[in-house]
């Protein structure tokens, strides 16, 4: 055993929603007979976090302790029997270079200042507003919080803030997205972006909550909802 990153469960604070036994694509969290969240065994864990984005109470947590290593090979077998062959994709590697790491972007552009909010595949997306430097600090950014969202990037400290917050105004009011996420770095100027996103959301007149995702300059999520 080696010291690793893992999840970590607050059984306290785990009121048995369930939505980290799908959010976890190596199927490494289960509820167990008390309707708690339970780590199935420790080399089903890859220790990325996908889970923490989805809790609802913060019971989980990323934590450094001794454990059995990540077994990639032990986590496809899982997966296999208890999700099907098409799971298996989205398996974590593990490693570097195991395979190259697709893509999670499917509009073009996300930039602020050049995106439309009119654009057809912003209608009822799931959006996802991130600063700048969160996809460069954040390794697994693609895997972990692009997938399945439609994303716009933008920097509060060195971008041209003109008319961002009437913009991002209009993409909300015209498009009232399923759901909305913000990503920040835990640095102080990142703070700007979300501000900017509350006052375009009560601008825009449409109800909806805004979760917050804050990454660490080392790449680790520190922070996850609202």
């Amino acid at each position: 055993m080696a010291i690793r990153k893992i999840i970590e469960i607050d059984r306290d604070l785990c009121n048995g929603c369930g939505l980290c036994t799908n959010a976890c694509d190596e199927g490494a969290l289960a509820l167990d007979e008390e309707d708690k969240a339970v780590l199935i065994r420790e080399i089903f864990c890859d220790g990325m976090g996908m889970c923490l984005n989805v809790c609802p109470t913060g019971a989980l947590t990323v934590t450094e302790r001794d454990s059995p290593a990540y077994d990639v090979d032990a986590t496809r077998t899982h997966v296999l029997q208890t999700r099907g062959a098409e799971a298996v994709a989205a398996v974590h590697p593990g490693t570097e270079g195991e395979f190259p790491a697709p893509s999670e972007l499917t509009q073009w552009p996300i930039q602020l200042h050049l995106i439309s909010p009119q654009a057809p595949y912003f209608q009822e997306a799931d959006l996802l507003i991130a600063a700048d430097c969160t996809a460069f600090a954040m390794g697994s950014f693609h895997h972990e919080l692009l997938k399945g969202r439609k994303m716009v990037i933008a920097c509060p400290k060195l971008d041209n803030l003109d008319g961002y917050v009437e913009k991002l105004t209009d993409l909300i009011r015209i498009n009232h997205p399923k759901s909305l996420t913000v990503a920040i770095m835990t640095v102080p100027c990142c703070g700007g972006l979300m501000r900017m996103v509350q006052m375009a959301v009560e601008a825009s007149g449409v109800e909806m909550p805004i979760g917050r995702v804050v990454i660490g300059t080392d790449g680790q999520i520190v922070q996850a909802g609202g």
